[in-house]
């Protein structure tokens, strides 16, 4: 990704965030992260990754509720960052954290588990 790209991307993170934490006052956002920004190559695409703390049910809560509001942060997004184009903006749950939490409880599900298998017998070594 070129200079220019990561810094826009960047910078919209930095706003989505705070307009998620300070301005949006609907009820059904829960407790949300914003990951990652990943922008087009024209700048005219912005891709926002968030993870919501929470089960399903806030989770689509969620999803709704930004969905909604997505005209808004555009618009926002556009006058304070002054780009000559208003990225479209769309949101992606990122599901990273609850997945690596999973991998983790199969690794500690394996640690705790009796079935590792025994070391092979050293009588066979040399005995050709």
């Amino acid at each position: 990704m070129d200079k220019r790209k990561q810094r826009v991307a960047h910078l919209i993170k930095a706003e989505v965030s705070e307009m998620i934490l300070k301005e949006l006052k609907d009820p059904r956002i829960g407790f949300v992260s914003v990951t990652s920004v990943e922008v087009s190559g024209d700048l005219r695409y912005a891709t926002v990754f968030f993870t919501v703390l929470g089960e399903d049910k806030a989770v689509q809560s969620t999803v709704t509720a930004l969905e909604h509001a997505k005209g808004y942060v555009r618009r926002e997004i556009a006058n304070r960052l002054r780009l000559r184009y208003a990225p479209e903006i769309r949101f992606k749950y990122d599901d990273v954290f609850q997945r690596a939490w999973h991998l983790e409880e199969i690794i500690s599900g394996l640690q705790n588990s009796d079935t590792t298998p025994d070391p092979p017998d050293e009588e066979g070594i040399g005995d050709s």
